[in-house]
C-alpha cells in the first residue's frame, strides 16, 4: 500500500510543481498574487484525479471520493477566480501585506511561496490517497457520515461566499463589515465551513487501513486558517480597511466557530 501511496504523491508533486511553475508565470504577468489561489483549488482535484486513477481501491469508493473532490475543488476555484482576478481586481490584502513585508526579490520570494502550496497540497491530500487504496467492496458507515458532513461543509460555503458577494455588491455597503446571514455568527463562515469539508475527508480516510494518518488534513487546515494564512492575515486587512466597525465586530462575534453574537461590552 505504501508504495503506492508515495507513487500517487510523487506524481502529484511533479503535476502540481509544474502547474504553480504556470501560475507563477501567470503572476508575472497580470502582477496579482491571487491567481495562486486559484492553483490551490484546481492541485486538490488533480491529486484526487490521479489518485482515482492510479490507486489499486475499489472503484467505486474512488469514483465517490474523486468526484467531492474535483466538484469542491472547482467550486472553490471558480469563486475565487471571478471574486479575486477577473475584471482587474485589486491584489488581495494579504498578498500586498506581503510584499509590504518582503520588499526585494519579490519574484523570487513568491516563486517559492507558490511552491509551498504545492507541498501543502501534497500533504493535505493524504486522505484521498489513503481512502483510495481501499479494496473493500462496500461503504463504510464512516464513509457515508463523511458524506454528509462534506454536504453540510459545501452547502455552508457556498452560503457564505453568496452572501458576502451580495454585501460587498451594494455601493452602500463600502467600508462595513458584512453582518448578513452567516456572517452574523461567525467572522470567517467560509473558513469555517472550508474546514468542515476536509474534516470529512478525515473521516472517510478512518475507514481504510492507516487511515488515521489522514487526519492529518483537518488539524493542518484548521493551523493554517486559524494561525497562518486564514483568519490573522485577513482580519489585519480589515482592521486596517475597517477600522472601528470591524474591532465592534471583533468584539461580538466568534472568529472561527459560528455561535450566537454577544453583547458589545468595548468603548
Amino acid at each position: 500500500m505504501w508504495t503506492s501511496v508515495l507513487e500517487i504523491a510523487g506524481l502529484s508533486f511533479a503535476v502540481l510543481f509544474t502547474l504553480m511553475c504556470f501560475v507563477w508565470l501567470w503572476f508575472r504577468r497580470i502582477d496579482n498574487a491571487a491567481v495562486v489561489d486559484v492553483g490551490w483549488g484546481n492541485g486538490f482535484a488533480i491529486a484526487a484525479v490521479v489518485s482515482f486513477f492510479l490507486a489499486p481501491g475499489w472503484f467505486e469508493r474512488k469514483l465517490l471520493i474523486a468526484a467531492l473532490v474535483v466538484f469542491w475543488g472547482e467550486r472553490l476555484t471558480l469563486h475565487l477566480l471571478f471574486d479575486r482576478i477577473l475584471g482587474g481586481k485589486p491584489e488581495d490584502g494579504r498578498y500586498q501585506a506581503m510584499r509590504a513585508k518582503w520588499k526585494t526579490d519579490l519574484p523570487k520570494r513568491f516563486f517559492y511561496f507558490f511552491q509551498y502550496q504545492t507541498v501543502l497540497v501534497v500533504i493535505l491530500s493524504v486522505p484521498f490517497f489513503l481512502a483510495m487504496q481501499n479494496p473493500e467492496p462496500s461503504f463504510h458507515a464512516l464513509e457515508l457520515i463523511a458524506a454528509g458532513i462534506w454536504l453540510v461543509g459545501v452547502i455552508g460555503e457556498s452560503a457564505a461566499d453568496a452572501q458576502l458577494k451580495r454585501f460587498k455588491a451594494d455601493p452602500a455597503n463600502k467600508g462595513r463589515t458584512c453582518r448578513a446571514g452567516l456572517w452574523r455568527f461567525s467572522r470567517h463562515p467560509n473558513y469555517f465551513f472550508e474546514w468542515v469539508i476536509w474534516l470529512s475527508y478525515g473521516v472517510f480516510a478512518l475507514a481504510s487501513p492507516w487511515g488515521w494518518i489522514g487526519l492529518i488534513a483537518p488539524a493542518g487546515m484548521w493551523y493554517i486558517l486559524t494561525r497562518v494564512t486564514g483568519i490573522p492575515l485577513t482580519e489585519e486587512q480589515s482592521l486596517r480597511s475597517r477600522g472601528d466597525d470591524y474591532r465592534q465586530y471583533q468584539r461580538t462575534t466568534n472568529a472561527f466557530v459560528p455561535w450566537f453574537p454577544k453583547s458589545d461590552t468595548g468603548a
